[in-house]
Parts: structure tokens; C-alpha cells; sequence
């Protein structure tokens, strides 16, 4: 066929079906990332930053006896600035320094956060964010109900066309998880040896754009 000419039939052209499918797994999160960290507020800056660092010491130390190892913990937050009664007088200064935790035995959770909170009146929780270490797995059921999806999705609408659904011609997929949780803590009355937080299950979804020829 010449360019520039038009088809000789309808049946002469290559059409494409485009869908798109979706598949979820739940997963239960076998890791915790808390945001801790330290806050001093003192009449100067040398002595904010000398008391926020003076505490930040000591929640590395008692992190560190409590079993969490050093490449789990990380520096996140280091800040200092002034803060003002109205500007521009300064009514004291504020230094603060912020770590990411990572506890990979959630049945120590707890204790972890114990440990930032006896810090003292420095220790700060920032919030947690629940995770699954491996989610290769569950990635892999979700593709696989993804493509399924997809390939249902097209074989009826060749169906409603008329036309017998040919080769996959591309596919791209967005793989989405599950955000950060918020951080609870015990209800009144329950046991001391249960854990406080609620992991619950993680929703790890890929979806797929998958692009198909009609047979010729």
C-alpha cells in the first residue's frame, strides 16, 4: 500500500486494544521505620545545640543497648534557629536532631519506643511508617493478577468488535504500596506483654498497561 493512501478496507488497517489491569496483594509488614529524635530549647544557640547534641548522644547509646545495630539508625534532622516572642526579639533558641530507626523484630517495637521515650524530656516521636522487607513475592502474585486482568479485560473487547485478539505488543506497569501508618499506643487495660502497635496488612499493587494487536 502506497503512503499517503488509505486502506483498502477496514480490515487492511492495524488497530490495537490499550488496557489497562490491576492487581493487589495484602502482605503483612515485617519492619518498622520510627522517626524519633531529640529537641532543646535554651536561651542561646550554643546551648540549645550543646543540650539537643548532649541528648541525641544518649539516644544513640540507649538505642545501641537495646540491640538496635548502628546501621540501622540515621540521621535525618539536624536543625537549629531562633524563636521569636514577637520579631524580632528572640525569646530562645531551638536545636533539634531527628534519626530514622529501622526495627527489623516488630516484637521489639515497643521497647524501642520505650527507649526513645526514656531519653527524657528531650525525646521526640515523629511518627512510623510500617514496611515489608521482601515484597518479592507478593509483587509477583500482583503482576500476575495484573496481566490476567488486562488480558480478560482486551479478549472481551476484541470480542465486542468482532475481531480475534492478536500479540501482545507492549506493556508497562506502576508498582504502589502501601504509606506510613499512624502511630497508636495501647488502649487502657491491655496486657503489658502485648504489643501496643498494629501492624495490620500492606497493600502492594501493580497495575499494567498492556497494548494488543487484533489477529490479522
Amino acid at each position: 500500500m502506497a503512503a499517503g493512501t488509505e486502506p483498502e478496507s477496514w480490515e487492511d488497517a492495524i488497530v490495537d486494544i490499550t488496557v489497562v489491569g490491576e492487581g493487589a496483594v495484602l502482605a503483612a509488614p515485617d519492619v518498622l521505620r520510627l522517626y524519633a529524635g531529640v529537641e532543646a530549647r535554651r536561651q542561646s544557640a550554643a546551648e540549645a545545640f550543646t543540650a539537643a547534641r548532649a541528648a541525641a548522644a544518649r539516644l544513640a547509646g540507649a538505642l545501641r543497648e537495646e540491640g538496635v545495630a548502628d546501621e540501622d539508625v540515621r540521621t535525618v534532622e539536624l536543625s537549629l534557629g531562633p524563636e521569636y516572642e514577637s520579631y524580632p526579639k528572640v525569646s530562645a533558641y531551638r536545636a533539634a536532631q531527628g534519626v530514622e530507626v529501622v526495627v527489623r523484630d516488630l516484637a521489639r517495637a515497643d521497647r524501642v519506643i520505650d527507649t526513645v521515650a526514656g531519653v527524657g524530656e528531650e525525646a521526640r516521636l515523629n511518627g512510623m511508617a510500617f514496611e515489608v522487607s521482601d515484597p518479592a513475592a507478593a509483587l509477583a502474585e500482583a503482576r500476575t493478577r495484573a496481566f490476567r486482568d488486562a488480558a480478560a479485560k482486551a479478549a472481551r473487547y476484541a470480542e465486542l468488535a468482532g475481531r480475534p485478539l492478536g500479540r501482545v505488543a507492549s506493556v508497562a506497569e506502576d508498582v504502589r504500596g502501601g504509606g506510613p501508618q499512624p502511630l497508636t499506643f495501647a488502649a487502657a487495660g491491655v496486657a503489658e506483654d502485648r504489643s501496643s502497635l498494629a501492624p495490620g496488612r500492606q497493600s502492594l499493587a501493580v497495575t499494567v498497561r498492556v497494548g494488543y494487536e487484533f489477529a490479522r
